[in-house]
C-alpha cells in the first residue's frame, strides 16, 4: 500500500525528468553509463527513458550516445507562459518605450522561430503592431540572434542543421558560417543589432533576459525606422537603455544583475 504521500507520484515521469536534467551543465552527448550515473538509475531504466525520449522528438542517439534536441526549448517555452513573464516586463517595457518612443518586444525561442510573447507600442506609432504570438525566424532578427548565442554549442549545432536560412531582405545573413561569426560576437558583447535584415527600413536592437540560473530565457528589443539618424547612432543611444531593461526584468526573475 502506497504512502498517501506518494499515492500521486509518477515514478515514470519522476525518472524522464531525472534522465532530462541529467544533460544540464554536463557535455552534450552522454552514454547510458553517464547518464545512469548522473541519476541513480539503472542502464536499462535509463535506455527506455531515451528510447521515448527519441521517439517523441526531444532527443537523438549516436553510436550509443544521446543527446537532447532544440525541441526541448518548448519546455523553456512552457516555463515562460507559466510564470507570465509578459506580464512582469510589461511595466518596465512601457518604461523603455515611453523614454524612447520605439517599439519594445520580448520574444522566446521555439525551434528555428523566435516568438513575440508581448509588444509595447509609443502612443505615436504609426507602424502596424505584431501581434503576441507572431512567429520570425531567428536568423533574420536581433531578438533570434540573442537567443541563438545564449544555446549551448551542441543546440546550435542542431539548430543549424535544422533552420532554412532564407533571405528577408538584402541585409539578411543566409550563411550558417557569417551567422555563427555573429552569434560569437553577440555573445562576446552581450547583445544584437540588425539594420532592415527583417524589412525594409527598420533597425531593431536586443539583449538577453536570464533566469535565476543565468540561462537566457527570452530577449527584449526595441526597433525603430531607418530615417533620421545612421545605424551606429541608433545602435549607440539604443543599446545601453535595452541592456537595462533587460537586466531589471532579469531581476524579476531572479537573476543577480
Amino acid at each position: 500500500m502506497p504512502e498517501p504521500e506518494r499515492r500521486d507520484h509518477l515514478q515514470t515521469l519522476e525518472r524522464g525528468l531525472m534522465t532530462l536534467l541529467a544533460f544540464a551543465d554536463r557535455e552534450p552527448w552522454l552514454t547510458l553509463g553517464d547518464l545512469s550515473a548522473a541519476t541513480g538509475l539503472t542502464k536499462p531504466t535509463v535506455r527506455r527513458v531515451m528510447m521515448t525520449l527519441e521517439s517523441m522528438g526531444f532527443a537523438r542517439s549516436d553510436n550509443n550516445r544521446y543527446a537532447l534536441t532544440p525541441r526541448v526549448l518548448r519546455l523553456g517555452y512552457a516555463y515562460l507562459s507559466s510564470i507570465d513573464l509578459p506580464r512582469l516586463a510589461q511595466p518596465v517595457m512601457e518604461s523603455l518605450t515611453d523614454r524612447l518612443q520605439f517599439s519594445a518586444s520580448l520574444g522566446a525561442l521555439d525551434g528555428t522561430d523566435v516568438v513575440y510573447v508581448n509588444r509595447v507600442q509609443p502612443h505615436q506609432a504609426t507602424v502596424v503592431n505584431l501581434a503576441i504570438g507572431t512567429r520570425m525566424p531567428a536568423h533574420a532578427t536581433s531578438m533570434g540572434h540573442v537567443l541563438l548565442a545564449g544555446l549551448s554549442p551542441d543546440a546550435l549545432a542542431h539548430y543549424l542543421a535544422d533552420a532554412h536560412l532564407a533571405p528577408m531582405t538584402h541585409q539578411t545573413v543566409t550563411s550558417a558560417e557569417e551567422l555563427t561569426d555573429r552569434l560569437d560576437a553577440v555573445r562576446a558583447q552581450g547583445w544584437a543589432a540588425v539594420d532592415q535584415h527583417v524589412e525594409v527600413g527598420r533597425r531593431a536592437a536586443a539583449a538577453p533576459v536570464t533566469d535565476a540560473s543565468g540561462r537566457v530565457v527570452a530577449a527584449l528589443a526595441l526597433s525603430s525606422g531607418t530615417s533620421g539618424e545612421s545605424f551606429e547612432t541608433f545602435a549607440g543611444r539604443v543599446v545601453p537603455e535595452v541592456l537595462s531593461s533587460a537586466a531589471e526584468i532579469s531581476r524579476l526573475l531572479g537573476a543577480d544583475h
